[in-house]
């Protein structure tokens, strides 16, 4: 069982602009690349672009417009956020009217808290012009974020006077990269970049301003009909987020593309033809492009993890290998490899860096799901969690399959390993993954807290101490998180805490 919380809408698109802002410089194209402060929640200590969101500064929408309603809006909305973020003023005009003091206090205004009252507005009455800001292209986040962001990216060039200046709060840098040595510092580990930020720097490695928008243009309008996106957090790592029957808030299960020589798909997830069509097409590409299939890993049996499984080993003649209790459990006409164990590894190839010898390491973290598997890469330390650990929600552990006590231990294990960032089967990847694990394991000592302190007040059913322990929880989904909290009464039986009465009532020990 996937993970869970309350229902919710699909999050709207919010929209939004970014800049590539580039300069000449030795005879080199260089790009600007501002690092976001590791703390912040969306990106923390990713390279990006500058830019932003929309806001209310940005004007309306201007019907009729020949490159879409929205377009003059975004266009202002990228020239406001570069200059926020970097202090670069792009129209020459401007800057002969705004002097030194005034473009400080502009800027300042603009970074507190009342943007919409800065007198920007008044002064960018009208969009840039595209001499200016030029768009490039425009992506939209996949489906696996519970915010999604519809960005038009800017093509702009630095002013010859201009020298951007970054203040320090969600910000903590910037610096002009060539796109060949920002990829090549990404490929060594030794900075993270946003994932569509590196698709565009990958379509400007040569340095070829000319056909860059052309390149940004094709692949954009790939994604927007609906090709998977090459999703990568970290080096080596695709992954693609197809949909599936889990439950909400999740839509999508990510599937996971590892290797660079040769690709290990884990967990081929979703049952839908249509979907496995579209994960089809993305194994393809990286076939056609020198990265043919090698297997498949399956992290644990559960639906929304397997779907997939027979149509790809099937089309591809790839053996599956994941733990035993998964490999039983697994149906229909499929090539079955060699079974995973705790401490097994496979062989990658060479690392995205050229590192030799790198390799998939399997870890056993039952608790969740008996057979269940993760899968650390040895290069960057990046791994693949499956159902122990969400970033949109928690995790349902459902007796008798699902054992607290278990999962506690699987969690404390991953702890004790080295780990970068965090794929999780749902939702987006994480750059700290022990920070998510310390969260997990607190937020299970809190409900412990309060299922104990809930049994203070008598006897009771777990339908009737539902309510008081997950009282943070959507009504309507008390029946799944029913099935946690019988696995969290369960836990302190074992630990001799409380006990089932012969009514179904549990009542508090000693």
């Amino acid at each position: 069982m996937p993970a869970s919380a309350s229902p919710k809408p699909p999050p709207a698109r919010r929209a939004a602009s970014a800049v590539v802002l580039h300069r000449l410089h030795r005879g080199r194209r260089e790009v600007l690349l501002v690092e976001r402060a590791p703390e912040l929640r969306f990106f923390g200590g990713y390279h990006a672009l500058p830019g932003g969101v929309r806001g209310e500064e940005d004007g309306p929408d201007q019907p009729g417009h020949p490159g879409g309603a929205d377009l003059p809006p975004l266009a202002r909305c990228a020239e406001r956020e570069l200059f926020e973020e970097t202090g670069v003023l792009l129209d020459e005009a401007l800057r002969a009217r705004v002097g030194k003091a005034e473009r400080e206090a502009l800027r300042t205004s603009l970074l507190g808290e009342d943007a919409a009252a800065s007198r920007w507005p008044q002064l960018r009455a009208t969009p840039p012009g595209e001499d200016l800001l030029a768009p490039l292209c425009r992506i939209c986040t996949p489906p696996f974020a519970p915010v999604r962001y519809d960005t038009v990216f800017f093509l702009a060039e630095l002013p010859a006077d201009e020298v951007p200046e970054i203040r320090v709060g969600e910000l903590v840098g910037a610096r002009f990269w060539t796109p060949s040595e920002a990829l090549a510092a990404w490929r060594r580990g030794e900075i993270l970049i946003v994932p569509p930020v590196l698709i565009l720097l990958e379509r400007l490695a040569d340095g070829d301003l000319a056909a860059f928008p052309a390149r940004a243009r094709a692949i954009a309008e790939r994604y927007a009909a609906g090709f998977l996106h090459h999703v990568r957090f970290s080096p080596g790592m695709v992954m693609a987020s197809i949909r599936t029957p889990t439950l909400p808030p999740a839509t999508t299960t990510n599937c996971l593309l590892v290797g660079e020589d040769r690709l290990w798909i884990v967990d081929p997830a979703t049952p839908h033809a249509e979907e496995q069509e579209r994960l089809f097409a993305l194994i393809d590409d990286l076939a056609a492009d020198g990265r043919p299939p090698a297997g498949i890993l399956v992290t644990h049996h559960h639906q929304d993890h397997v779907g997939a499984v027979v149509a790809t080993s099937r089309r591809y003649g790839l053996r599956v290998r994941a733990h035993p209790l998964t490999l039983d459990r697994l149906d229909g006409d499929l090539v079955r490899g060699e079974p995973l164990r705790d401490g097994d590894r496979v062989p990658l190839g060479i690392a995205p860096d050229g590192s030799p010898d790198w390799e998939l390491c399997a870890r056993f973290t039952p608790g969740h799901d008996r057979g269940h598997l993760c899968f650390r890469e040895t290069r960057y330390d990046a791994t693949i969690v499956g159902d122990m650990l969400s970033t949109v929600s928690t995790i349902v552990i459902d007796p008798p399959e699902g054992h607290l006590r278990s999962y506690l231990h699987s969690l404390e294990q991953l702890l004790r390993d080295p780990m970068g960032t965090l794929y999780p089967a749902h939702g987006p990847a994480m750059r700290d993954g022990h920070r998510l694990l310390k969260q997990y394991l607190r937020h299970r000592q809190q409900r412990e807290g309060a299922l104990q302190k809930a049994l203070e007040d008598g006897p009771a059913t777990p339908r009737e101490l539902v309510a008081k322990v997950y009282w943070d929880t959507d009504a309507r989904m008390f029946p799944l998180a029913e099935r946690s909290l019988l696995a969290g009464l369960e836990k302190l039986a074992e630990d001799g805490v409380a006990r089932a009465g012969p009514d179904g009532r549990w009542v508090r020990v000693g």
